[in-house]
C-alpha cells in the first residue's frame, strides 16, 4: 500500500515534494481557507486536486496500518 501514495496522482512524488507536503499539512490545518491550494503552492508542481488525493491516500494507509491489517517489519540487528 505504501507504493500507492507515490502514484495517487498518476505521477511520482519526489522525496522533496513529500517533505514539503508534510510541512504544509502542519501549517495549513483543516480549518484553513483554501487549504489544498495553499498546500499545492507549498509543494510546487502539484495541483490542489493532486495534493488532496495524496492526503486521502495517506489517510487510508494510516487507517490500514493502525487497524493491524499491515504487519510492521521485524527489524533485527
Amino acid at each position: 500500500m505504501g507504493s500507492s501514495r507515490g502514484q495517487c496522482s498518476g505521477l511520482s512524488w519526489t522525496v522533496e515534494q513529500n517533505k514539503r507536503f508534510e510541512r504544509a499539512l502542519a501549517v495549513y490545518d483543516e480549518d484553513t481557507a483554501d487549504r489544498w491550494h495553499n498546500v499545492a503552492r507549498a509543494v510546487g508542481s502539484k495541483s490542489a486536486e493532486e495534493v488532496k488525493k495524496h492526503y486521502k491516500v495517506l489517510m487510508e494507509d494510516l487507517k490500514t496500518i493502525e487497524s493491524g491489517r499491515v504487519s510492521l517489519p521485524n527489524y533485527r540487528n
